[in-house]
């Protein structure tokens, strides 16, 4: 497998103006419909979103990968690992 297929979203998600910690729940019920191995791309306002998310989804046992800071928003990458809690 190449890393270019290794760092492609299987899916996506816009949470851009969704307020936390709605945003966190909404990605977590995402990532749960998932694929163990699946990469997630979330989009999160900045602010308590992005400084929120990322921690809570690691505490959960998710694996962020990336988070991108793009013109706005932030793109967050995260995986399912095999066994989420």
């Amino acid at each position: 497998m190449s890393l270019s297929a290794l760092s492609t979203p299987n899916a996506q998600l816009d949470l851009r103006g969704t307020p936390c910690p709605i945003n966190f729940v909404r990605t977590k019920l995402r990532l749960e419909q998932m694929q163990p191995g699946e990469l997630l791309e979330v989009w999160l306002d900045p602010g308590e979103p992005i400084e929120q998310v990322p921690d809570s989804l690691t505490m959960a046992g998710y694996q962020v990968e990336q988070i991108t800071d793009c013109v706005g928003y932030f793109s967050l990458l995260v995986r399912r690992p095999d066994s989420a809690s």
